[in-house]
Parts: structure tokens; C-alpha cells; sequence
């Protein structure tokens, strides 16, 4: 999956989506949570001699709450798995921040 697609897929969730990190200053408040972070990960290409065959990128996919938010997790699983893709989920809690934060490994 290319990153417009992704990007268009998190947008079609109704919730507020940025690349990597929001742009946070004086002019520019953090949003109110929930909303979505995304970014590049890491990349699990087939290739063979010496030559990239299918590049397939892999992304995390962030999701940030104030409080566990099972139906938010249920939107955006039920987004993967409309359009096959597969994902494993893991879960933390930043008290610096006050926020949940659950990634999605895609």
C-alpha cells in the first residue's frame, strides 16, 4: 500500500490524521484527542539478484485517546480488515502526556 492510499483510508475515519507528528507552537495548539498519527516504519522488500522485485512499505499507525476508547479501535480495525490489510496492535499509556496511545503495526 502506497502512503496517499493509507492516508485516504485514515481520512475516510472522520478523525484528524498527520503525518509523523502535529506542528506544535504558540499559533498551533496539539489537537484534542482522539486522532491519528502516521508514519514509515520500515520496509520488508522481496528481491533477488540484486534487484527490488516488490517494495513493500510498512507503517504505524497511531491512534492517541484520553480515555481507552474501544470503539475508536473497533473503526479503525474494521478499516483494515475491509481492505485486507493485516495489522498487529499493541497498547501504552504516556502519563507525561495524559494520553493513550495505541499503535497499529501495518
Amino acid at each position: 500500500m502506497d502512503e496517499e492510499t493509507l492516508l485516504s483510508l485514515l481520512e475516510s475515519t472522520g478523525l484528524r490524521v498527520a503525518y509523523h507528528h502535529y506542528g506544535v507552537d504558540e499559533d498551533n495548539p496539539p489537537p484534542e484527542p482522539p486522532y491519528l498519527i502516521y508514519l514509515f516504519s520500515h520496509s520488508s522488500n522481496f528481491g533477488a539478484d540484486n534487484k527490488v522485485y516488490s517494495k513493500n512499505p510498512n507503517y504505524q499507525v497511531e491512534l492517541y485517546t484520553i480515555k481507552k476508547d474501544p470503539t475508536t479501535e473497533k473503526l479503525i480495525e474494521d478499516l483494515f480488515d475491509e481492505h485486507d490489510i493485516y495489522w498487529e496492535k499493541t497498547e501504552t499509556y504516556i502519563e507525561s502526556e495524559g494520553l493513550y496511545q495505541v499503535l497499529y503495526e501495518i
